[in-house]
């Protein structure tokens, strides 16, 4: 059975303690860091937990003082949060007097119409009237922390649980739960649209409680599969070095729902780093794995001898996943298309 965990994104301009808050939450309850994108850049994605509720924090840290990039990073990590998280933490100092950044960041988070909390962070540091003004910013509730003193980080995440929806069993515990995951134009959609036509016998199609985890329900002989097709994990390019956090999140929270994976790679771009890191999630969530190789139609000259080539250099790249199975398929000529249930089930 699969949860659906709820996302927390921490935002605000830089050196206003982000990753304090971050790091004092992981450090405080056990939490596993899910992935950690690159290393110029200091922003995480983590699973965390308080008083039994689950959930995915994101430091979206990396944000400029530079005018010329400040206002592009900032609205597309809001624009991002308003897409995947549930809700937003704005985090200010506490004892420095409200800046335009500051006012910028709290206009486009609360555009989002997601819940909003204001963080004021370093309380330790401040005297009693400096706490006084922050509410013109327009975010409720207003609450005060101390990363260096311990302070009320418990109350912060009691507020917060209060605000998400709690992490529930999905309703049909026999239903296979499949994710389509994978880098971008690997033919992930194109491959979920073709097993759901395949099938003729589509239940029902929903929308997931992530804006772009698309879902579809087939029947496979007996069994009843839910399909999750998620957008592409890619580098990111003018926010920063690394993956882009929250099309992980958005895989992650696929991969967490699911029972087996779909791992798609284009046969033209094999062996890649991005590949294994997304397999080494699916390892760490203890979920089953398929490789699927990709766009086999594309090969030109393809025959048994080219795949039995393949086949035990891409095992070797993958050799941390023993368990995984392999299948080169083709959504446009439908070839081993209905195999891939196969190897799921």
């Amino acid at each position: 059975m699969s949860k659906k965990l709820p996302i927390v994104a921490i935002v605000g301009r830089a050196n206003v303690g982000k990753s304090s808050l971050f790091n004092a939450i992981l450090d405080r309850r056990e939490a596993i860091v899910a992935y950690e994108a690159g290393t110029t850049r200091d922003a995480i994605t983590a699973k965390a937990e308080w008083k039994g509720q689950n959930f995915w924090l994101v430091d979206t840290a990396g944000m400029k003082d530079a005018e010329d990039e400040f206002e592009f990073t900032i609205q597309e990590q809001i624009t991002q949060a308003a897409d995947s998280a549930d809700v937003i933490w704005v985090v200010v100092e506490a004892n420095i007097a409200i800046n335009e950044e500051d006012r910028r960041i709290a206009k486009l988070a609360l555009k989002t119409r997601k819940p909003v909390f204001l963080v004021l962070n370093k309380v330790d540091k401040a005297r009693g009237n400096d706490l006084q003004g922050f509410d013109r910013l327009g975010i409720k509730p207003i609450l005060p922390t101390s990363t260096t003193q311990n302070r009320g980080i418990d109350h912060l995440l009691d507020t917060l649980l209060e605000h998400i929806p709690k992490a529930s069993l999905a309703d049909n515990p026999d239903i296979v739960r499949v994710a389509l995951i994978g880098r971008p134009n690997v033919g992930k959609s194109h491959l979920f649209n073709t097993l759901a036509k395949k099938q003729q016998a589509i239940v029902a199609d929903f929308a997931g409680t992530t804006r772009d985890i698309n879902r579809t329900t087939v029947r496979y002989n007996s069994h009843e599969i839910e399909l999750m097709d998620t957008a592409g994990i890619r580098r990111s390019g003018k926010i920063g070095q690394g993956i882009e956090h929250f099309s992980v999140i958005r895989s992650l929270a696929a991969i967490e729902q699911a029972d087996v994976c779909l791992l798609l790679m284009d046969v033209n771009e094999l062996h890649t780093g991005l590949d294994q890191k997304i397999a080494g999630m699916v390892k760490d969530a203890g979920k089953g794995l398929v490789l699927v190789v990709s766009k086999w139609d594309s090969v030109e000259g393809k025959d048994a001898f080219t795949r039995d080539a393949l086949a035990p250099q891409i095992a070797a790249s993958f050799d941390f996943v023993p368990w995984a199975q392999l299948i080169f398929t083709s959504a446009v000529t439908g070839q081993n298309v209905t195999k891939i249930f196969d190897l799921a089930l």
